[in-house]
């Protein structure tokens, strides 16, 4: 399937769109990276404010990714029967609405009640952000242009709003909750800006597609899927058991802790400013090989040096595969399927990576509690090796956006 041919059906074909268009789906992409990490800096005022344990407290952050793995599916389904700029406008409002409401709560079973709706809004941000720079931008230099961006506004997102967040909570920690009230407008301004595309399976009498006969006929997908899965299992295990290895360490000032999170999402939004010269000159097998190495590299390091200064270079390298793959899956996603089901296709891909990311802790926790961290980031070097093995045995049959059999093996 050819990159220029039809993405729509009874809907707009224009291949893109105005500039306003895009900085809206750019700033709409801020804003999911950052959905739970923005109430981080408060999280232990909550929790002794609403005097509840810290498992409960940890599920504030956690809740709405278990709600966008649950309802992305239907998400996906609405963008392919409706088109993608209703969902998406409609996400948005109900993001800002459902998470503002951590404005006025001070009740715990309410903000959780929230925080589960507030994850549908953010499934509908995830999947229609995606699906419509599908059908927008549909040349591959500028759909790698676009892809590039949007990988460097979603790591920016992770830097500057909790930055933001955690200014807002030293006055209240309600006030980290406000800020995700830019959905609202976003929202708005989705309606006013984007231009309509109709939903293929919209066609009466259509036949009903599904999830299943999607990874039923491009199996191909399921490997995707897996290495997205695996990529936030990978990011999540260095999020959350770094700054317990630094402790070991003696780096316990949160400004020295945070720098190594700052530097992975600096390199991954450097990477994503350079992507579509990346891509220019390299097939998605080399771009993935290269993402996974990273990857392995950088749990290694983790588990064989214990000099601090040397360990930067871990999320160094960790920043500069995530920035080379998600870029580079999130394309092997879209059109590996038909344009009818991609908003399916693109779902799913929330439904994995927001899973790994809910489960990397579960997964990892209790064998580091077992063991040690370092055993645990050897284990994770394990994996990506296994995945770099996997795919060097079995490359893709695709070397570019829209080749043949493209989403088949």
């Amino acid at each position: 399937m050819s990159a220029t041919t039809t993405d729509t059906a009874g809907g707009d074909t224009r291949p893109g769109t105005g500039a306003g268009a895009l900085w809206v789906l750019l700033l709409a992409s801020t804003l999911t990276v950052m959905a739970g990490s923005i109430i981080t800096p408060v999280l232990e005022v909550i929790r002794g404010d609403l005097g509840v344990t810290g498992t409960a407290a940890g599920l504030i952050i956690t809740a709405h990714g278990l709600a966008i793995a649950l309802s992305s599916p239907v998400i996906g389904w609405m963008i392919d029967r409706w088109g993608v700029r209703v969902p998406l406008g409609a996400g948005l409002v109900l993001y800002g609405l459902a998470g503002g409401l951590g404005l006025v709560l001070d009740s715990y079973p309410a903000l959780i009640a929230s925080r589960f709706v507030f994850g549908i809004g953010a499934a509908a941000v995830f999947s229609g952000t995606t699906v419509a720079m599908f059908v927008l931008y549909r040349q591959g230099d500028e759909r790698d242009r676009v892809m590039g961006l949007r990988g460097t506004a979603t790591s920016l997102g992770g830097v500057v709003w909790p930055l933001v967040g955690g200014v807002l909570g030293g006055l209240s920690w309600h006030g980290p909750f406000g800020i995700y009230l830019l959905g609202v407008p976003l929202g708005i301004a989705t309606l006013l800006l984007l231009p309509r595309t109709g939903g293929v399976d919209a066609t009466p009498g259509r036949p009903r597609k599904g999830m299943f006969r999607l990874v039923r006929d491009y199996p191909a997908l399921l490997g995707y899927y897996g290495l997205q899965a695996l990529g936030a299992i990978l990011m999540y295990a260095l999020v959350v058991f770094l700054p317990q290895r630094l402790g070991q360490l003696g780096v316990e000032r949160p400004i020295l802790v945070s720098l190594y999170t700052v530097v992975m999402a600096a390199t991954m939004s450097l990477v994503g400013v350079f992507y579509a010269r990346i891509r220019r000159g390299s097939t998605y097998q080399r771009l993935l090989v290269v993402a996974l190495s990273c990857w392995a590299a950088c749990f290694v390091l983790l588990a064989a040096v214990s000099q601090p200064i040397v360990l930067l270079l871990a999320p160094v390298l960790l920043g500069l595969g995530q920035g080379i793959a998600l870029p580079a899956l999130t394309v092997l996603v879209g059109e590996g399927a038909p344009a009818d089901l991609r908003g399916q296709a693109t779902s799913l891909s929330g439904t994995t990576t927001f899973l790994g990311q809910f489960l990397s802790p579960l997964l990892l926790g209790p064998l580091i509690g077992a063991t040690s961290i370092p055993i645990g980031f050897a284990i994770s070097a394990g994996l990506a090796a296994v995945a770099l093995l996997a795919l060097l045995s079995f490359p893709l049959s695709v070397d570019r956006v829209g080749a043949p059999g493209a989403g088949k093996t």
